[in-house]
């Protein structure tokens, strides 16, 4: 059994038709997402028309249920965005999707962590520091609740950690937006520090899951120029070298 693990795409089309080539090159039994997959000033309607006729599996994450409770004049630019470039079509699907799927006994998806869309599982914030989560915070975040392979998204920060005997965490990173600012709970950044695309696949072997991390290289010029044109230029600067501008 392979799975290709992919999120947050946030809206960035570029880099999901580079990452699904990439994963059909490799070869996998099924495409999972796990969210983030419009918010952003990009290109969220043809994102979500091209995951709608797909036959992945699809995960709501934080920006799907905060664009579908947006209200006029509320909520950041990127969720207004989104918001008004989608149609009812679209919502419709969003409101179908879930932040946690149990795929099967070995299997466990989240967005963020199981009992939340909105909570980093595999880092922490000490401060405005992002830091790897220890075992301790991990084992809490996730209530209880265990797989063999345990996939979650929302940091875009590509890892994996093995929790005790027979569990395997991993984040996939970013499809489409590889550095960003947020002021939840209190203001920090993340910067992968590349634009290439990331997504991972694991492999089910006689000896459990093992993951491999996957690079992918795409025209992120395309995107960050269409960043600037809506009037996001640190959008823009994070997609061209995966930084925020100092």
């Amino acid at each position: 059994m392979r799975i290709a693990i992919v999120s947050d795409i946030h809206g960035n089309l570029a880099a999901l038709e580079a990452v699904a080539a990439d994963i059909r090159s490799q070869g996998a039994d099924r495409v999972v997402n796990l969210g983030d997959n419009l918010s952003g000033p990009l290109l969220p309607r043809e994102t979500a028309q091209w995951l709608m006729a797909s036959d992945w599996l699809s995960l709501a994450g934080n920006h799907e249920r905060q664009v579908l409770q947006l209200r006029p004049g509320h909520g950041g630019a990127s969720d207004q965005y989104a918001h008004s470039q989608l149609t009812q079509a679209e919502f419709a699907w969003m409101r179908s999707l879930t932040h946690t799927l149990r795929l099967d006994d070995d299997v466990l998806l989240c967005h963020g962590t199981p009992r939340s869309d909105h909570e980093y599982l595999l880092e922490t914030l000490d401060g405005s520091t992002v830091r790897a989560a220890t075992p301790a915070e991990i084992d809490e975040r996730l209530s209880g609740q265990y797989a063999p392979l345990i996939a979650c998204g929302h940091t875009h920060v590509p890892r994996q950690v093995r929790l005790g005997a027979g569990v395997l965490l991993v984040n996939p990173g970013s499809v489409g937006l590889q550095a960003y600012d947020d002021d939840h709970p209190v203001a920090h950044k993340v910067e992968n520090g590349t634009p290439d695309a990331r997504y991972a696949i694991a492999e089910r072997a006689d000896n459990g899951w093992q993951v491999r991390h996957h690079s992918v290289p795409y025209d992120h010029e395309s995107m960050a120029l269409l960043a600037d044109r809506n009037g996001r230029p640190g959008w823009a600067h994070a997609l061209r070298t995966g930084r925020m501008p100092s």
